[in-house]
């Protein structure tokens, strides 16, 4: 979260949440700890005899204390009042009959009166949230489970719906105070690339004596993770993208890998824990499997930018998502999407520092910021990140025009700033490789249903016509060894044979790119 200012602590919430507690809480079982170690045969001539009802007293009191301790704590650090969790309920006067038995023994109503001292109020906890099965404010103990866990602000954890809505409105007044948004980052093919070592091919081998230190992680960018047996290449420009995007961004990890993963790889994109700290979102902390969900992560949706290789894992979120171009830098990430090619690291090579994909996403961050806090002219609360209104009065063909011509980071600014409705950008993408029909060879692994790749996917989002069978009206054959038989007939027939990269790039940049820069003989062996 963002800096809350009538919280005791002037930083993030979620991650100074988690360091209050463990330090407020543990703290509290190391001084116990100490004192049980001051006294060891005490303690065991006492447990070997009965306490005395005194003692049992002193011992009630003293959890009772402690608790108090934890709760005020917990209290402050959340930035609520307690009495803000209790409701009062007022009970009715009491009235007081008096009943009179005459000599005839029958009875009878003789006075009537309100006693106004048995008129009072009872005030009730909310339960805002909850350790295990215990309200972090009264301490009840509480049937089921209700509410959202958050375990990775700390452990057992659970905060209810009410309190949710409440954190999050209070830290939007204060995030949009600093002219800041969240981000959620996902970390394999987005930030980094990892790969088992047991993956590693003959032609990586050289990789193991070049990876750098993990004394300094801050001064490197490929680390040997024997203790994981792992190789893990941080994305080139990411130091830089992170430094520059924690100045407009309060930004979460999110990761479909397990905590200890994720954790990892924080401390090696954040050795400092300035950017990140206890914002590192794993597998283990989402509420629906194999997805996605804005539901664990304490801000405002309408303030949620997403950066994600990813579309599928992001279902109930895609308005918030930027879909981020994929990071092969091991063969084994290749293999993993159906590339039967040299990956960036058998050829020795890597995405540009300057031109690369990070550096590229960090201009659209960039204007998307600049366009929410500086040209929009709704008042600053009612403003929605995915539906930043356009500032200027133009034509749909000239916006058209303009994402047509844009690059494209350059294109996502102008559809957001001047509000190009999805349909139509659909529409104008179906043009990009309009007229190509296109035949694969050996891209996709073996018995795969080659109409559900995500290339043959994309090629028709592009406007191309995909294929199994050759026929002279094919166009194109994409593959990465020449040496196919259909690669023979697309060079014997003149037909363009290209990498599949070809696909991807005019994916990239929307428009048809020069085959001759994809031509599969400059593959380098």
């Amino acid at each position: 979260m963002s800096l809350v200012t009538d919280s005791p602590v002037h930083s993030s919430s979620s991650d100074d949440f988690a360091a209050f507690l463990d330090t407020e809480l543990d703290s509290k079982s190391s001084a116990s700890s100490s004192s049980d170690d001051e006294a060891p045969n005490q303690r065991h001539s006492e447990s070997a005899a009965s306490s005395s009802p005194d003692q049992d007293k002193e011992a009630e009191e003293d959890d009772d204390s402690d608790f108090q301790n934890k709760r005020q704590a917990i209290s402050e650090f959340l930035g609520f009042r307690e009495e803000h969790f209790y409701a009062s309920v007022k009970r009715p006067k009491v009235e007081t009959v008096e009943i009179v038995e005459d000599d005839r023994g029958t009875t009878s109503i003789a006075s009537l009166k309100h006693n106004p001292e048995a008129s009072f109020s009872k005030e009730i906890c909310t339960h805002p949230g909850s350790f295990g099965t215990m309200c972090i404010v009264c301490g009840q103990l509480l049937d089921g489970e209700s509410g959202v866990t958050f375990g990775y602000i700390h452990k057992g954890l659970r905060l209810g719906n009410d309190e949710i809505v409440r954190l999050r409105n209070t830290d939007m007044k204060n995030l949009l105070r600093h002219k800041k948004l969240y981000l959620i980052l996902d970390l394999d093919h987005t930030l980094l690339n990892s790969t088992q070592l047991m993956h590693m091919t003959s032609d990586e081998e050289y990789l193991k004596g070049q990876t750098d230190s993990l004394q300094d992680v801050s001064k490197g960018n490929l680390f040997m993770l024997s203790f994981m047996q792992m190789m893990t290449k941080l994305r080139p420009f990411v130091r830089t993208f992170l430094k520059e995007a924690s100045q407009m961004f309060e930004m979460y990890i999110y990761t479909m890998g397990d905590r200890a993963y994720a954790l990892e790889m924080a401390k090696l994109l954040d050795p400092e824990r300035e950017y990140f700290n206890a914002k590192v979102i794993s597998r283990d902390d989402g509420t629906q499997r194999h997805q996605k969900g804005l539901d664990v992560v304490l801000g405002q949706e309408s303030a949620v930018l997403i950066l994600d290789d990813t579309e599928n894992a992001w279902m109930k979120h895609k308005d918030n998502l930027i879909l981020m171009e994929r990071y092969h830098f091991f063969a084994s990430s290749c293999h993993q999407f159906g590339f039967n090619c040299k990956s960036l690291s058998e050829q020795k090579s890597d995405e540009s520092e300057s031109e690369g994909a990070l550096a590229s996403i960090l201009k659209v961050l960039l204007k998307i910021h600049q366009i929410f806090f500086e040209e929009l002219e709704e008042n600053l609360d009612g403003r929605d990140v995915r539906q930043v209104k356009r500032l200027m009065k133009i034509g749909l063909v000239e916006r058209i025009f303009l994402c047509c011509l844009a690059s494209q980071f350059e294109r996502t600014c102008i559809c957001i700033k001047f509000g190009i409705h999805a349909l139509v950008l659909k529409t104008v993408r179906k043009d990009v490789l309009k007229g190509c029909k296109i035949v694969f060879s050996r891209v996709f692994p073996t018995q795969f249903q080659a109409e559900n790749h995500h290339l043959w996917r994309m090629a028709e989002q592009l406007g191309a016509t995909c294929s199994t069978e050759l026929d002279p009206s094919v166009t194109h054959v994409v593959s990465k060894d020449a040496g196919t038989e259909k690669s023979h007939w697309a060079l014997k027939h003149n037909k363009f044979l290209v990498q599949p990269g070809w696909i991807e790039a005019a994916n990239y940049f929307w428009q048809k790119q020069p085959e001759e820069n994809f031509s599969v003989n400059q593959i380098k062996s």
